[in-house]
């Protein structure tokens, strides 16, 4: 899809075809995924109403690629959380502290390239390796870790277990990781 100058502006008509008003063509929802992954930004405009209704596309987008690759990213637990939020006093701090979180992620994944890079030139085996995989998932599940204790400060009386809990599976991440950095070493050494 050629880009043009200026805020792409995607009309949604009731027949719920979508017209990519810069590329004066039909697109479907799959192209739309594509724009964003190649980080193009777009505006989605209800044609009859002229209405913003880009959130409800979006959504619909991850509800497709949620049903249709079977490769779930948004786990049951955290979608019942997250659920649970609408409407609470937390509803107004969630949507900043994701926005946040996957800002940090993006980050660290890019650095986690970087470094790989360095470390393997562009090879397939620096693309491939394991090792930095279960980090970045290990990043995630303290991150989420985290966000559970700060929702926890928020709201003390959910009836979560005591912060010494806590303590424990952190110790435990914390070794769990410094086993994977020692086998990822010991990977670079034999290579």
């Amino acid at each position: 899809m050629a880009k043009t100058e200026g805020e792409i502006i995607i009309k949604k008509y009731a027949n719920r075809r979508l017209y990519n008003t810069g590329t004066s063509t039909y697109v479907t929802l799959e192209d739309l995924a594509k724009m964003v992954k190649k980080g193009e930004e777009f505006l989605v405009q209800d044609a009859k109403t002229g209405e913003d209704i880009t959130h409800s596309v979006l959504t619909q987008i991850i509800f497709e690629q949620e049903s249709k690759t079977g490769n779930t990213l948004l786990p049951i637990s955290f979608l019942r959380q997250l659920i649970s939020y609408y409407g609470d006093q937390m509803q107004m701090v969630v949507p900043t502290f994701l926005e946040h979180s996957m800002k940090a992620f993006t980050e660290q994944q890019t650095q986690m390239r970087e470094q790989m890079t360095k470390a393997f030139g562009d090879t397939p085996l620096s693309k491939n390796l394991q090792a930095p995989i279960q980090l970045m998932e290990e990043q995630v599940r303290r991150n989420t870790e985290m966000f559970r204790q700060a929702v926890q400060m928020f709201s003390p009386f959910t009836g979560q277990p005591p912060a010494t809990a806590a303590k424990k599976t952190d110790s435990k991440d914390i070794d769990d990781l410094k086993e994977q950095l020692r086998n990822l070493q010991s990977r670079l050494d034999n290579l």
